[in-house]
């Protein structure tokens, strides 16, 4: 190991912002705040983590739940008033435009079969008034 010369004249410049300076023993920065700069810029900060690509779950103010043993769907309650008994999760949804009951989303989305000629349409004549129509028995 080479000997040190701590009793050097020299000046050097700082590797952070350039400013000359006369180093004392190993120092290799004008002051801590260029060493912290300097470390700063060797480690930089951790990039955040991507978004999942699904959808955040729905709040419990926003899902339909129905109770196992009467059927009856509550929206944003998850236990049932008549039973007593906690019910299941279906699924994200909201109160039907025309009666007030409780709908869920996946009860609304049906499965569409093309036609003959190749159209797409659902069972419920492709509207949320065919959907309500099945469901509250709305006519609109």
């Amino acid at each position: 190991m080479p000997p040190r010369n701590d009793n050097r004249n020299d000046t050097v410049a700082c590797p952070a912002c350039g400013r000359p300076f006369t180093p004392a023993g190993r120092r290799r920065w004008c002051s801590d705040a260029c060493r912290q700069a300097s470390w700063r810029r060797r480690h930089p900060a951790p990039v955040p983590a991507a978004p999942l690509s699904s959808p955040p779950p729905a709040s419990r103010d926003a899902t339909i739940y129905q109770c196992g043993d009467c059927g009856q769907h509550y929206l944003g309650q998850q236990r049932c008033d008549d039973c007593g008994t906690f019910c299941r999760r279906i699924g994200p949804g909201g109160t039907c435009p025309h009666c007030d009951e409780p709908v869920a989303i996946n009860d609304l989305i049906t499965i569409s079969q093309p036609s003959q000629e190749g159209q797409f349409s659902d069972a419920a004549g492709g509207s949320i008034f065919g959907l309500c129509r099945e469901f509250c028995g709305y006519v609109g």
